[in-house]
């Protein structure tokens, strides 16, 4: 054990390394992080006495309001830097911290304008961003000094998009901030009870009804507030679990494919405006069935490699293309210092296609350098798609290209019409990778290794071949006078297992004041059927006035607005961007919070003034991205548990793409960091309030595909036909390991076609090996079983009787899906 001293706010600091990494790792999780006043003072946690919380769910939407109350209960006067993570889907936007002295309010300022001298405390935000060992995100405010036994309140608001569950539930998951079961307080407890109070009550709202909540904790009955069951209430009962998170589940009365919430607009808000018109809440699942593997599959894959990449990235690349289904479209783009694609725009998927892009695709990369992918993709969406086949990407990214706003930019003003799945093979590009990806609904993953690439991007692959509703389109039906604004768009297409949210501003004013209700039309098409679903909704909701749905509206529109202002095609988008901002308490790239410090004193002199005003001041208040120390480790497979706590959250949004309101402008270049999913308890379950599209994947562990082992099905891979069979040859007979001849001639004499005998003989030699062959090459003997099944369904029997007794296995003819 060694000692470290270090220089904090001007003053010799020392601590005990272990303790004092010990004792940070259980600050973060408290949400206080309490820096050492006097000298030679370790780090310090501040205790929690009680915490408030009040949840308003409408249907997909939450906003939380929550009291925190602190206590310093050292002897010692204690500096105070309050930190709260934050997950992609949560958006501050009120902060508020009083003590019996003075108040810190967070405002946000337009930065153009923005007064950036506070008057102390920009050491300790510095300190926080460049010292913590972890990287990721957070809110953090200066709070100033508190004297010995007494208490700060802490007041927080937010809004967030909650997850839905297959089962048609909203997900809510209380930060861990507003419930800090970590060890530091089970270790300090002599009781079963936490040291502190949590009382927390939700608010359930929806025109489809509340039917059910479910938790992992003890609730108080569901209370029903309206007679229709619209809305109801619930209340955590008695002191809180000590081990894990909270969780609701909140089910609605009809699990429909489309759902529509209106919320009144802020009465205090000037007519016409965002926060002043109605907004409709609208949840777009459409049911589809799951795909049948094998089977002819419409999809444009177009496929951007970086030029770097080309030299380690083949095998890779073989097995993507050759898993390719059926019936869809592709190309490929090899981009550099210039970007080349294979072909002018996508083409179907043939045997002479496929042969003539590998053919073409350079077998080495240029040197390191500018890459173009700003360009490749600008050319993409200038090249139309084939008509009923959704564009997906594969990108892969050696390095971080130099515009990397830019490119974010231009994948968002296009989201609605694609979706990205983007590799990174350096820390560097990982969080540009993952902003493509979280911004259209796809998944970025850090890549490793050469050997683990060809699994990770099979794992993708199989993600991009879920069905998909598409041409989703929504019209309406209003009053005259009456119009609805689709904030941000509405997505061409939506993939099995996703939904879309999305935000309707209705606006003018009805000419016929006795029609209370709209009607909202979905139609998409499903297996080249047509499907409509429609739904009305009233023109003048019912509510407690609570604008969650605003906020997040704003949010929406403000990264709608962003890649029109940073092309710096004029002023009006930041203009508008900043006032939304204002207004809405929602921050943008181009506001910033500051906190104002008020005192609570006040000091009364002789003279012409009998009273002074309460004087004011400006603390540190920001959105910190904490840069972290820690580099990056192997990956583990997704099942591996991983320490619980808010660390856990922070190195899951290592790479989580930040806020788009903020990433496109200050976008940053971190490490990646494993992915955690949620252990099986007991003790304690991982954090899962962020959603899991919303982490960088980790390639797999390497054990487990051995470099031999994806050799071996490289050589039967690249035998394959774009059909699925494999023709009987000298090639397959070297992968089999048994001579040509004895190959022909144990060929059962009831097969006409050698193909057939070649691709039983194939799909053999893959299950008479272990799993790992199997899961490399399951999108391709799916393809291959179709095949056999589609040309001699009668023969297969017999053919696989001879491939066992050829190759000394004993596969059933299930794998046939007999």
């Amino acid at each position: 054990m060694w000692r470290q001293s270090f220089g904090l706010l001007g003053k010799s600091y020392t601590h005990d390394s272990e303790l004092g990494i010990r004792q940070l790792r259980d600050v973060w999780a408290t949400g206080s992080f309490l820096l050492g006043k006097w000298l030679r003072i370790p780090l310090h946690t501040m205790p929690l006495c009680s915490v408030v919380v009040d949840v308003a769910v409408q249907d997909y939407v939450a906003d939380v309001a929550s009291e925190l109350i602190y206590q310093n209960k050292s002897q010692i006067s204690t500096e105070i830097l309050f930190v709260f993570p934050l997950s992609p889907h949560i958006t501050i936007y009120s902060f508020q911290a009083r003590s019996e002295d003075a108040k810190v309010q967070a405002m946000l300022r337009d930065e153009a304008q923005q007064l950036h001298k506070a008057t102390g405390g920009w050491e300790n935000l510095e300190y926080l961003q460049d010292q913590s060992e972890y990287a990721g995100e957070v809110f953090a405010c200066f709070l100033g000094t508190l004297s010995p036994g007494r208490e700060v309140v802490v007041t927080l608001r937010y809004v967030q998009e909650l997850p839905r569950e297959p089962d048609g539930a909203a997900h809510f998951v209380l930060p861990p901030t507003l419930h800090p079961y970590t060890k530091l307080y089970a270790s300090n407890c002599l009781t079963s009870k936490l040291p502190y109070s949590l009382l927390l009550t939700a608010s359930l709202q929806s025109p489809r009804g509340v039917a059910n909540v479910q938790a992992n904790f003890t609730l108080t009955p569901l209370i029903y507030t309206a007679q229709d069951r619209s809305a109801a209430q619930v209340s955590l009962a008695g002191s809180p679990p000590r081990h894990h998170d909270l969780e609701l589940l909140v089910y609605f009365g009809d699990p429909t494919a489309v759902s529509a919430v209106v919320e009144k607009g802020d009465p205090e808000a000037p007519p016409g405006s965002l926060l002043g018109d109605p907004m409709v809440l609208v949840t777009l699942a459409p049911s589809i069935p799951e795909a049948v593997p094998g089977q002819r599959q419409s999809g444009e894959f177009i496929f951007l490699l970086d030029t770097t990449f080309l030299g380690h990235g083949q095998d890779s690349l073989l097995f993507l293309l050759k898993s390719l289904p059926l019936g869809c479209y592709f190309n490929i783009y090899c981009y550099g210092e210039t970007s080349v694609g294979i072909y002018p725009q996508s083409v179907e998927y043939t045997q002479d296609n496929l042969a003539e892009a590998m053919r073409r695709i350079p077998s080495t990369g240029s040197s390191l350098g500018d890459t173009n992918l700003l360009g490749t993709l600008r050319s993409i969406y200038n090249t139309p798609r084939p008509h009923g086949h959704t564009r997906q990407l594969f990108i892969f990214m050696a390095g971080l290209p130099p515009d990397k706003e830019a490119i974010a930019a231009e994948v968002c003003r296009h989201r609605n019409s694609h979706r990205c799945f983007s590799f990174c093979f350096s820390k560097d590009s990982a969080a540009l990778a993952t902003a493509l990806a979280r911004e259209t609904g796809g998944e970025a993953t850090y890549v490793s290794s050469d050997n683990s690439m060809t699994v990770v991007v099979l794992q993708c692959l199989k993600q991009a071949l879920k069905p998909a509703a598409e041409g989703v389109s929504l019209s309406w039906a209003l009053p005259h006078g009456l119009e609805v604004e689709v904030l941000g768009g509405t997505p061409q297409f939506i993939f099995q297992g996703q939904h879309s949210l999305l935000y309707a501003r209705i606006h003018g004013q009805a000419q016929d004041a006795t029609v209370a209700k709209g009607v909202m039309t979905l139609q998409y098409s499903l297996d080249g059927q047509d499907v409509t679903h429609t739904i009305e909704f009233p023109l003048c909701p019912q509510g407690d006035g609570w604008l969650a749905g605003h906020r997040l509206a704003a949010r929406c529109l403000l990264k709608w607005l962003l890649p029109e202002a940073a092309s710096g095609s004029g002023d009006e988008p930041r203009h508008r961007a900043v006032e939304i901002s204002l207004t809405s308490g929602i921050i943008c790239p181009f506001t910033s919070y500051v906190g104002v410090h008020t005192s609570q004193r006040v000091t009364w002199y002789r003279g012409p003034l009998a009273l002074l005003p309460p004087r004011q001041s400006l603390m540190p208040c920001q959105i910190v991205e904490l840069r972290g120390s820690r580099k990056v480790s192997s990956c583990y497979p997704m099942s591996t548990w991983v320490p619980p706590g808010w660390l856990t959250a922070v190195c899951a949004l290592w790479l989580a793409l930040r806020q788009l309101t903020h990433a496109i402008a200050v976008l940053p270049q971190r490490g990646a960091c494993p992915k955690a999913r949620k252990p099986p308890p007991p003790p304690i379950s991982s954090l899962n309030y962020v959603d899991p599209m919303e982490f960088v994947l980790c390639s797999p562990v390497l054990g487990l595909w051995s470099t031999k082992a994806i050799a071996e099905c490289q050589e039967l891979v690249a035998l394959q036909n774009v059909d699925g069979s494999w023709a009987l040859s000298s090639g397959l007979a070297s992968v089999l390991e048994v001579d040509e001849a004895e190959i022909k001639g144990k060929m059962p004499g009831e097969v006409m076609e050698p193909s057939i005998w070649a691709t039983v003989l194939a799909v053999t030699w893959l299950h008479r090996h272990d799993k790992c062959y199997q899961d490399l090459c399951e999108l391709l003997e799916a393809k291959a079983v179709t095949w056999l099944c589609s040309q001699a369904v009668s023969q297969l029997d017999k053919c696989l009787e001879a491939a066992n007794t050829l190759l000394g296995s004993s596969v059933k003819l299930s794998v046939f899906r007999l």
